[in-house]
């Protein structure tokens, strides 16, 4: 059987800001058999300055245009509530993760995380890679946005300060992606080029592309969901609801059991087929004792369970030791 996927059920900033809709979220992450629920924590004051503006794709999914800042401070949970949810996900049977977006954050999250997601908008933020770094802790670093070049500086500066294992995750920051900007390919490419595992960051509507890099090799699977994709927010446009995310989880984990171990053999269940479905070298008429084998007097058909047509040129030429009446298994 496959190393199982991790998947990533990424509540993000999917709560609107409420505790209470957070904690929904981890629940659903957890019905659905996702391994872990991820969050995103930050200081505003931190993340971004006044005049930031809002991405193309925010404005489209909220509908109005405001500053980066405005919207943020309506999405952003206070420290506390992170500390509130590690615990809720302990009761509840799920892993906790979530993403920093400064140095604060970082500091904030290290105590109770043995993991970390880097987002794709820190991976050039070389002061942020050296502090996450020097935990020593595993790391999960996204790379939408970024050039190859790009990844490797940021590896780079991860590996010389510290980083425990390095995962990749191919992703395209956009929400939603559009099929023809997914590139999955890439996913292939990060591995040759770094020799790490690999995953995928989906920011796709539906199932279908964190299925398929399942079945090309990722390790580790992030996919965005919402209670409900209507809610207003930046997000919830491009997020799976719950009944898609169930759906993925079951597809990721049905292609974690097809593909298997690579060694090429028949199932114990093809070992009883292959008898039934093969053919025999088999009396294609009567044939009398002392007769010679030949192409007149013989064919093939099922079942396999005498001698195999690929035995057919051995066969040919040689002499029946006994009568065989037409259909009868050859016997040599």
């Amino acid at each position: 059987m496959a190393d199982k996927v991790l998947i990533i059920a990424e509540a993000g900033v999917n709560h609107n800001g409420s505790l209470e809709l957070a904690k929904k979220l981890v629940d659903t992450a957890k019905e659905c058999g996702a391994d872990i629920v991820k969050f995103q924590t930050a200081k505003l004051s931190s993340l971004v300055s006044k005049s930031a503006p809002m991405a193309e794709y925010q404005k489209n999914n909220i509908g109005k245009e405001e500053s980066q800042k405005d919207m943020l401070s309506k999405l952003l949970l206070p420290f506390d509530d992170f500390i509130t949810l590690a615990n809720y996900c302990k009761e509840v049977g799920i892993k906790f993760l979530s993403t920093p977006f400064d140095i604060e954050s970082i500091r904030f999250l290290d105590p109770i995380l043995d993991i970390w997601k880097i987002p794709s908008g820190e991976i050039t933020n070389y002061p942020y890679l050296v502090e996450i770094a020097k935990t020593n802790k595993d790391m999960i670093l996204s790379t939408g946005m970024c050039t190859m070049d790009e990844v490797a500086d940021a590896v780079k500066a991860l590996e010389e300060n510290g980083t425990g294992k390095l995962t990749i995750l191919h992703c395209t920051t956009n929400y939603p992606t559009p099929m023809k900007d997914v590139n999955l390919k890439a996913m292939l490419a990060l591995k040759e080029k770094f020799g790490c595992d690999v995953g995928y960051s989906d920011h796709t509507q539906g199932i279908e592309v964190p299925i398929a890099a399942a079945a090309l090799g990722a390790t580790v699977l992030e996919k965005h969901f919402t209670l409900d994709r209507s809610m207003e927010g930046p997000d919830h446009k491009a997020s799976l609801e719950p009944d898609e995310l169930r759906q993925m989880v079951l597809s990721v984990r049905n292609i974690e059991m097809a593909l298997g171990d690579g060694n090429k053999q028949p199932t114990e269940a093809e070992l009883k087929n292959r008898l039934v479905a093969r053919k025999s070298i088999i009396a294609a008429k009567e044939i009398k004792a002392g007769d010679i084998f030949s192409e007149d007097n013989l064919t093939t058909k099922r079942p396999g369970s005498g001698i195999s047509p690929m035995r057919w040129d051995e066969v040919i030429g040689q002499k029946a030791k006994r009568d065989f009446k037409e259909d009868e298994l050859i016997e040599l």
